[in-house]
């Protein structure tokens, strides 16, 4: 959702505010209650961001927007006019560095683009409000105006690749990002001051049911021995093994999806044990590994979760697809898998994976869909859930901070889309 407010146009630049309050004049958005852990704040509080020149303001009721497989959240809230205004949704992956970024040809593809006409209103049937945007019209009065849009299922959820300690510029990554601006039509070019862009998450949790547990056995024969090395691994009970010396890695594998196809494979927690078995005897041992991103800082290539500004991100969760999904447009497909290696002197490795699934628990306020389908008026967002009666709506504004010395957008390119960087702390 959007809003209207007057604002004057300073030629100059100096009187250009950064609305982030972190002196890069990239206009990105913070955490709103204040405790810098980059969450969506009291269930009262709304995600808000005004253009420079504060004629245009958009709301919404929440950064993160789930994929449940089978149905994705609606995006959008509303925003106040001007003129004509344009609400669009896009969908990207960078797959390259983007001081490559030469003679107009960008490492860079879009997978989505969806663009809504918020003012004036396309003369169709209106559309159905939720709760939170019936609250902030009330609110905010007539000239705010709704938009909602609808997340293909077969879209990647929000990843991002993190880049080496010499690479400089937007990390690679698909991320999502809604942008509204004011122009007299959607194809004219995009100002920086009369236009708001929010970075938005797609994001996937852990199934309420979990599968089967994984098992994973293998036998091998040798020339010189009338018995076999039986290897058998499970997870989450205990680990099963007869060997000499064994390796439990845990791998993160990330499938590109772009023009072809291929498999990145990073180690993100190893445990190596050098006890020695007898022969014709049988040893159990069970390995506790914990792959964390504190201990895989420094790995080019490491899928993570797609990252807002001032918040830390994770190591990428695990991706669930829908049967039959197309992977040529899913951009970054992530597993894991854990390794078992048994090292036996002159006779070769014999290894075993188990793969499963890595995520986060579903937050308790995630009860929004029951039954497999989405309930029309049941909240769409934190916000939503609270009294519908209650209008003490908290409006947090940014962090404001002059800068000196800014660039009019007249002498200066419409930058690319910001995706989430993981130096941004």
């Amino acid at each position: 959702m959007s809003q209207h407010q007057k604002g004057e146009d300073d030629e100059d630049g100096d009187d250009d505010e950064d609305f982030d309050g972190d002196d890069d004049d990239d206009g990105d958005d913070e955490d709103f209650d204040g405790d810098g852990d980059g969450d969506d704040g009291d269930e009262n509080d709304l995600w808000t961001k005004p253009s420079v020149l504060l004629q245009l303001t958009v709301y919404l009721g929440k950064r993160d927007f789930v994929d449940h497989v089978d149905l994705v959240e609606p995006v959008g809230e509303l925003h106040l006019h001007p003129a004509h205004m344009f609400v669009t949704l896009t969908c990207a992956f960078r797959y390259g560095r983007e001081d490559l970024d030469v003679l107009g040809l960008t490492f860079r593809k879009d997978l989505f683009v969806a663009n809504i006409q918020a003012f004036p209103p396309p003369p169709e049937e209106k559309k159905s409000l939720t709760r939170l945007q019936e609250r902030l019209i009330k609110k905010l009065g007539e000239h705010a105006y709704p938009f909602t849009f609808e997340i293909p299922l077969n879209l990647p959820c929000s990843v991002t690749l993190q880049p080496g300690p010499e690479d400089t510029g937007k990390a690679c990554g698909v991320d999502f990002e809604v942008k509204a601006f004011c122009a007299e039509n959607v194809e004219e070019k995009i100002h920086k001051r009369n236009s708001v862009r929010l970075v938005i998450r797609k994001v996937q949790y852990a199934p309420e049911k979990a599968g089967p547990q994984p098992t994973a056995e293998t036998t091998r024969q040798f020339l010189m021995s009338d018995k076999p090395l039986h290897l058998e691994a499970s997870l989450d009970k205990e680990l099963c093994v007869s060997f000499s010396r064994c390796v439990s890695t845990v791998r993160q594998y990330a499938d590109i999806c772009l023009f072809n196809t291929a498999q990145y494979k990073c180690p993100v927690a190893t445990e190596e044990s050098d006890d020695m078995v007898a022969p014709s005897s049988t040893f159990c041992k069970v390995f506790t590994l914990t792959p964390f991103l504190a201990n895989n800082r420094e790995k080019r290539g490491l899928a993570l979760d797609g990252k807002l500004k001032h918040e830390d991100t994770n190591l990428a969760s695990s991706t669930l697809l829908r049967e039959g999904a197309n992977k040529e447009i899913l951009g970054i497909i992530v597993s894991y898998k854990v390794k078992v290696k048994l090292v036996v002197s002159r006779g070769g490795d014999v290894s075993v994976e188990l793969p499963f699934t890595l995520m986060h628990p579903k937050p308790l306020e995630e009860s929004i869909y029951r039954d497999g389908e989405a309930n029309t008026n049941a909240s769409l967002t934190s916000l939503e859930a609270a009294n519908i009666y209650d209008d003490d709506i908290i409006f947090e504004d940014f962090a404001r901070q002059r800068l000196i010395g800014a660039k009019d957008d007249k002498d200066e390119d419409e930058e690319p889309v910001d995706s989430p960087k993981l130096d941004d702390r």
